[in-house]
């Protein structure tokens, strides 16, 4: 199996203030930031991922997020392009590049250099985006959907074909040749993320491009995978291991009661404050703007729809024993190296995935907990996980 930790890169610091009310005002101003914080919290992040290199992981997850210090990456391509300075061999999974918010051909062309940067270690993701962000670039939510679609579109012509030309609802380009080109032909790897909805897994189906997909509870993972496997064979490609990256949490201790105690604080500043930053608004809610469809989940058996999309008001209220439940269900690969590396090797062969990334710094993590931890997990962990290989897709029948 391949092994990626996923980074959000975080603001370095707690707003501790904040934590008893759970709520993180938004727009959060500018006498908030620190840019002495800011500048340490990129130095270490790429210092971790020198460390990641040097112990053997296959890459590193970024994505990109805006106004909020849950996610300092507004530009994943340029961390990327900077990481690919810092290491050698260190891929870099991309989840992704929102690209309804921006011009697609200057993503095209901003991809095409870091994978000339790194030589190749580029895999691009795509994603939609929050709906919050939708305000701040001032784009409709109603139209995230089908700007997502073209804008990939774009991107694809741009990369392929010597000399393209495109006449689209959101865009228009004549007779234009992309300098860079990108490094690995005809173009780098595509992941989309799933978070369920089937338009998004029909869509993937059609172009064949991969998916990484979240640690749900096993009937909902066994409904996404499966509809995924349907919708590649309908478009002519049988689904493998290959095609499937399985996003995880993962903790490494000396026991379970050690990884709680010390990941437990993060965690819960997390689930609790910090990734909620901005979205619990009004203004920020995709009801009734045609960001969603009513029909997006009815191909999901009724007795697993709970679970798909996002629960941030049941996030808000976990607790210590939903921790414990959660490590119980095998939700959470929270313990020693045993039981994480049992965890994850029963999880990817569960869902058929034979790519793992892992979130294992989660809530503003300090740089010397997130440095140690990378060294336990690639010490103690990867190489069993290394060592495996995922050869079927159980739900694809």
């Amino acid at each position: 199996m391949k092994v990626f930790i996923f980074d959000l890169l975080p603001y370095g610091k707690h707003f501790d203030q904040y934590k008893e009310s759970k709520y993180l005002p938004y727009p959060l101003p500018g006498d908030h930031f620190d840019p002495e914080v800011a500048a340490r919290t990129y130095e270490e992040h790429l210092l971790c991922w020198e460390e990641m290199d040097k112990l053997g992981f296959d890459g590193v997850g970024l994505n990109e997020h805006h106004t909020t210090p849950h996610g300092l990456m507004n530009s994943p391509n340029m961390m990327a392009a900077v990481g690919a300075q810092r290491t050698k061999k260190l891929k870099f999974l991309l989840l992704g590049n929102l690209v309804p918010l921006h011009n697609p051909l200057r993503i095209a062309e901003e991809l095409a250099m870091a994978d000339n940067l790194s030589r190749g270690r580029i895999l691009s993701g795509f994603a939609r985006g929050v709906p919050r962000e939708y305000n701040v670039y001032g784009v409709s939510m109603g139209e995230s959907r089908a700007r997502f679609e073209e804008a990939v579109e774009i991107i694809m012509k741009a990369w392929t074909e010597p000399v393209f030309s495109h006449q689209g609802k959101f865009w228009s380009y004549s007779d234009i040749a992309i300098w860079p080109r990108p490094f690995q032909q005809p173009h780098p790897p595509v992941w989309v993320p799933f978070t369920g909805s089937k338009e998004t897994i029909e869509w993937a189906g059609k172009h064949n491009f991969s998916a990484v997909i979240p640690d749900h509870h096993r009937g909902l993972t066994q409904d996404i995978v499966g509809y995924y496997a349907k919708q590649l064979a309908a478009n002519g490609t049988r689904i493998t291991p290959e095609h499937i990256c399985f996003f995880a949490d993962a903790y490494v201790a000396q026991d379970r009661a050690k990884a709680i105690q010390e990941y437990s604080p993060f965690y819960l500043y997390f689930v609790h404050t910090l990734w909620h930053h901005g979205s619990l608004e009004q203004k920020s809610s995709p009801k009734g703007t045609g960001y969603l469809s009513s029909a997006s989940y009815d191909y999901i058996k009724p007795e697993n729809r709970v679970g798909a999309g996002v629960d941030r008001e049941g996030m808000q209220r976990t607790t210590l024993a939903d921790i414990e439940r959660k490590i119980d269900l095998g939700e959470l690969a929270w313990g020693s190296p045993k039981e994480v590396t049992e965890r994850l090797i029963e999880g990817a062969e569960r869902m058929g995935a034979n790519t793992l990334l892992l979130n294992m710094n989660v809530g503003a993590m300090s740089y010397d907990v997130f440095l140690e931890q990378i060294r336990r997990f690639g010490k103690e962990v990867l190489p069993k996980l290394q060592a495996h290989q995922v050869t079927k897709v159980p739900a694809a029948g």
